[in-house]
């Protein structure tokens, strides 16, 4: 202590402190040093704290010399500046209150690894557990955190470690660090996104108040990040904290609320298309947000109100998800099925099918394919491992059974035991979706448990954060998907006694769903459970006859589905419901219908004859053919459900029953379906209002040509009918997907989309798509277009994967498309002048729309193969009318256009097709070999306009003082100051000058209410139609041949007069709303934004 006095007076005493000295002392706090003798480190620092005022000033000029001058030779030391600076920061800052701003100096250097050694030791400095130098130095802590975006990816990925101790250890720095961590959650490189995830979730592991909701927003983006690394990273944290904070609670349930989203986001990315986010997903699922490690009544809670909680499109994923688990269990019952065959080539082919198949279901589809082969091999030899693997993807296998067979086929392929096994882990991937790890005949009936205690009153709903209400509908919907795919553990007294209770609850969505169960699950009810036979029967009559007609449908099928002796009981729902028919009261006739039209789809042979008279006396003539109420004449183009009249929806109904009952039959035998078809074609031409009284609403109407549309579609699905459907009819269906009523256009995309998904529609229907460049909505373009990749994916993975269907190329190859487009672009009634330029880059824009996705790729020289066959189509005629010369005309005008298209975009069409195409005699004559049509029906001054793409003369689709164009049928005019029944129709420009789109484009969610579209005037170009009677008794109709397009309503606007053929042949001309401003003074529209989940879930679904 002595010696300690002695040095503290000669240092504070002297003249000053020379280097040697100096470094005596500080070479005693370098770390190595430190290490070797503690007590000479000891006495060092106290020296310093006593002598700080004075040997100050000698330790700033030491590190000037070094930091700012670059003396390294002044003293040995000098290599060791940024740990001598730390350590005297630790003894006390006061030392380095002159060095600091060296430092700041230094975080400037061009030397990118001289800022890099900077910011590691004030990374240090400021995130040690009690320095306060950012509150004291605010200039160096701002100079420092501008190096989160220096250009030397090491110091930025410095920076970014450094957060996560600045965050744990001095939360209120966390609003600084929060907009540094946004724009590098954003960088460049992947190590740098990926270490900003890692950084948020251990400070929000340590403590859930140390990330702000800003921060959390990051590591959500990030799930959709395009690198898988980051994305993994940024999934797994967010479930980390789901399961602490949320399942465990460990936090309380405030700030469980504050992360309730993550339960929807995670189930969200089920959607994407990458099978690794759906695997993770899976897995995280499995093991963070329903632990499958639990027992299985806390298993079952956590699900039951897991379900009750998530949002409607995380409701849809996880439905999804188990439909895809299921899915793939069927698949590998296929294979093993196989296995139990004899050998032959045959099935080797199936064996190879469904391998390819699974394949697809796993991560990397390259080696999946090649270890699925070793895989299936193994089955081969094994045959204790085909008994196991049978046994996990069998129907009974509980979740203790399936945790056995993995463990035990695991085992068996693990030898040789290797380091690394990448074909065990693959087959571990395919072992994890197939097995039950959730659900069994257990778990049902502890969730079954957990929905009577909510109907009791007796569960913890509200201690969940669910209502009693909102528990029992969840509920009853998790058993109803869950009944799909696991029918057979629902087999028990207990189960169905409970379901039988919920079909007496007055929520008809829960009765809804107990009827579906029991249609799912009740095969074995007649032979097993007479008990509850017998008291579910008058239930389901009941709601055959009188529930609502979801139930009804459930109901009818339900019988249908698992009683014996169903004639007998359908009969006794027929026949009460055949003779209570009443037209004047409309509200009671909705159920019947229903009811009626799924008696015969069901059971055609026995209510054929009966239905036959009820449709032509009935439905018909004293149903379709009246207009007993008078419409709201409000000029909204729709209305919701709530607000349609009774006789419209009964009318709706009417036109479904029409389609079962011709489905149910599926012969023409009675020339029933052509008459019924000329009847939704005068649907159709005359708007929706078949009377023309003009008694029903526009809302009303527009229901109505929906229903028409969607009937001649559903039609067009079985073969028989198909094959009598004109084409003047495809065509009038076609068209609806122009509607001027948005809700139409897009119920009718998504209808047709879904029909042409499952390979049910006719490939012509995919040519419908087409017509939809015309759309004024960007969105509802966007959506076709996306129908139009999934289609044609569809159909070529189709074509790859099954042999078979090379004989079928003509009704499958997507190229085969184009034939039906031109015939259906050349018979639009829009296209009135063959070699007007508006209409000229209209038929462009169609064309193009469809011909772009079928161009991506020239598989197979398909681009030669278009070219020959929109030559061969100039060749022959138009089936349709092969004496009009004007109607050929314009068919082979729309082929040089379409020949246009695809010259300009590729250089290979020129090329020698691979083979002939066939052209559909259905639309063209046969091929005249003596004739050659080689004239160009395009003039030059057309071909320039198309080539150069003069724009529109003004665009309408801005939503800013333009008044707002609807979604209609008819062409769009300009609106003049005098006239304010028309509007300009902006379409994309041409596929060489790549201008599409450059107008401003109105939104989806602006068609949501009619009252922001504007209301339609229509143009009248003479006499109305005969009233449509038929006769479907005798099978013959008294239908007039439906003209094309609609019939006019409206008297006509000097402009529409103006245009030749327009009226009464095109689509809706567009006016403004009728709240809307004086015709001199443009519309101001506010359009809402679409969801983009929403958006996202049309196409993946």
């Amino acid at each position: 202590m002595h010696m300690l006095d002695l040095m503290s007076s000669i240092i504070m005493e002297g003249d000053g402190v020379t280097q040697e000295l100096l470094d005596t002392i500080l070479i005693n706090l370098i770390p190595a040093h430190k290490n070797l003798n503690k007590q000479a480190y000891d006495l060092a620092k106290t020296l310093l704290k006593r002598t700080v005022q004075t040997i100050e000033t000698c330790i700033a000029n030491f590190f000037n010399q070094v930091l700012v001058m670059g003396k390294s030779s002044v003293s040995d030391l000098s290599e060791h500046v940024f740990d001598l600076i730390q350590e005297l920061f630790s003894i006390d800052p006061l030392l380095l209150t002159s060095v600091m701003p060296q430092l700041e100096f230094k975080l400037k250097s061009n030397d990118g690894e001289e800022r890099l050694a900077v910011v590691r030791l004030l990374a240090k400095l400021f995130g040690a557990k009690d320095s306060e130098l950012a509150t004291q130095n605010r200039p160096l802590w701002q100079c420092f955190l501008g190096r989160f975006n220096d250009i030397h990816v090491p110091v930025r990925l410095e920076s970014v470690k450094f957060a996560s101790h600045c965050l744990m250890n001095h939360p209120d720095l966390a609003r600084d660090l929060t907009e540094f961590l946004k724009v590098r959650s954003h960088d460049p490189e992947e190590a740098i996104r990926h270490d900003v995830i890692v950084t948020i979730i251990n400070a929000g592991k340590k403590d859930l108040n140390l990330v702000n909701d800003q921060l959390l927003g990051f590591v959500r983006e990030r799930t959709l990040d395009k690198r898988w690394r980051v994305r993994k990273e940024a999934m797994m944290g967010l479930a980390q904290l789901f399961k602490k904070y949320c399942l465990h609670h460990e936090a309380g349930k405030e700030q469980a609320q504050k992360i309730s989203w993550i339960k929807d986001k995670l189930l969200h990315i089920y959607y994407q298309n990458s099978i690794d986010d759906k695997l993770l997903v899976e897995k995280i699922f499995a093991q963070y947000m329903v632990p499958h490690s639990l027992d299985t009544e806390e298993k079952m809670k956590c699900l039951y109100y897991l379900y009750a909680c998530l949002d409607t499109n995380a409701v849809k994923a996880l439905n999804e998800m188990w439909k895809c688990q299921n899915m793939l269990r069927g698949l590998v019952r296929e294979l093993l099925d196989l296995h139990k065959l004899p050998a032959s080539e045959a099935n080797t082919t199936a064996m190879f099918g469904k391998l390819m198949t699974i394949s697809k279901n796993l991560p990397d589809a390259g080696k999946a394919q090649d270890f699925m082969k070793r895989f299936n091999q193994v089955l081969g030899e094994d045959e204790k491992l085909r008994v196991q693997l049978d046994t996990l993807i069998s129907p009974t296998c509980s979740c203790k059974q399936a945790e056995l067979c993995v463990r035990e086929i695991t085992r068996k392929l693990t030898f040789p035991k290797q380091p690394t096994n990448p074909f065990l882990e693959m087959v571990k991937f395919l072992l994890e979706r197939i097995a039950p790890v959730h659900i069994d005949s257990e778990a049902i009936s502890a969730l079954v448990k957990l929905l009577n205690k909510s109907i009791e009153g007796t569960a913890d709903d509200d201690e969940e954060g669910v209502t009693p209400d909102t528990a029992i509908r969840s509920g009853l919907e998790l058993l109803k998907v869950l009944s799909f795919t696991h029918p057979t553990a629902f087999h028990s007294a207990e189960t169905y006694e409970s379901l039988l209770q919920c079909l007496k609850m007055e929520d008809d969505k829960v009765a809804e769903a107990a009827i579906q169960i029991f249609r799912n699950t009740g095969q074995k009810i007649e032979t097993e459970l007479q008990q509850i036979r017998s008291t579910l029967i008058p239930v389901l009559h009941q709601k055959a006859k009188r529930g609502t007609p979801h139930q009804a449908k459930q109901a009818v099928h339900c019988i249908h589905a698992i009683f014996c002796n169903k004639e007998v009981q359908l009969a006794q729902i027929f026949e009460p419901l055949s003779r209570s028919l009443n037209a004047d009261v409309p509200e009671q006739l909705i159920t019947p219908l229903v009811s009626l039209g799924h008696i015969s789809l069901l059971a055609p042979d026995q209510f054929a004859s009966p239905m036959k008279a009820i449709v032509a006396n009935f439905i018909v003539k004293d149903l379709l053919m009246n207009d007993r109420s008078v419409g709201n004449k409000n000029g909204k183009l729709w209305t919701s459900d709530e607000e349609v009249s009774p006789e419209v929806l009964a009318k709706v109904q009417a036109i479904k029953l029409l389609v079962r009952w011709l489905l149910g039959m599926k012969n023409n035998q009675s020339k029933s379906a052509n008459s019924t078809l000329r009847l939704l074609s005068a649907m159709l031409v005359s708007e929706g209002d078949l009377t023309e009284q003009k008694k029903i609403s526009k809302s009303d109407m527009s229901r109505l040509r929906l229903a028409a549309g969607g009937a001649i579609m559903k039609l067009a699905q079985e073969p028989v009918y198909h094959d009598i459907i004109t084409p003047e009819q495809f065509q009038l269906c076609g068209l609806v997907i122009n509607d001027e009523c948005y809700q139409v256009r897009q119920i009718f995309a998504q209808k047709l989309h879904l029909a042409l998904v499952k390979l049910l529609l006719p490939l012509e229907y995919l040519a419908v798509f087409s017509l939809c460049a015309k759309d004024p909505v960007k969105e509802r373009r966007a959506h076709a277009r996306q129908c139009l990749l999934k289609n044609i994916s569809i159909r070529r993975e189709f074509i790859n994967n099954n042999p078979l269907a090379h004989d079928k190329m003509m009704s499958l190859l997507p190229e085969y498309v184009v034939p039906y487009m031109i015939h259906l672009l050349a018979h639009d009634p829009d296209f009135t002048k063959p070699q007007d330029f508006e209409q000229l880059r209209d038929l462009k824009e169609c064309l193009w729309f469809m011909l772009e996705v079928l161009m991506v790729q020239n598989e197979n020289n398909s681009h030669a193969f278009l070219r020959k066959m929109v030559e061969n189509i100039k060749q022959t005629k138009d089936a349709q009318c092969p004496d009009d010369p004007k109607a050929n005309e314009k068919l082979y005008i729309v082929c040089d256009v379409a020949l246009f298209v695809i010259v300009n975009k590729s250089t290979a069409c020129h090329l020698e097709s691979p083979k002939d195409p066939v052209l559909p005699s259905k639309f063209y004559t046969p091929p005249d070999k003596d004739l050659i049509n080689d004239k160009e029906y395009l003039s030059s001054e057309a071909r320039t306009v198309l080539l150069t793409g003069k724009p529109k003369p003004s665009p309408v689709l801005s939503t800013v003082n333009k008044t707002l164009t609807v979604p209609g049928r008819r062409v769009y005019n300009k609106t003049t100051g005098s006239d304010s029944n028309t509007s300009t129709h902006s379409q994309p420009s041409s596929p060489v000058t790549k201008t599409r789109d450059v107008v401003t484009e109105s939104s989806e969610g602006g068609a949501r209410e009619n009252e922001e579209n504007p209301v339609i005037t229509k143009t009248d170009d003479g006499k109305k139609e005969d009233t449509v009677t038929s006769d479907l008794t005798t099978g013959a109709s008294t239908i007039p041949k439906p003209r094309r397009g609609r019939p006019p309503k409206a008297t006509p606007s000097p402009l529409a007069n103006e245009k030749e053929g327009g009226a009464g042949k095109g689509r809706k001309r567009a006016a403004p709303a009728q709240d809307s401003a004086p015709s001199g003074e443009p519309n101001s529209i506010k359009i809402p934004k679409a969801e983009d989940v929403t958006q996202i879930l049309d196409l993946q679904r």
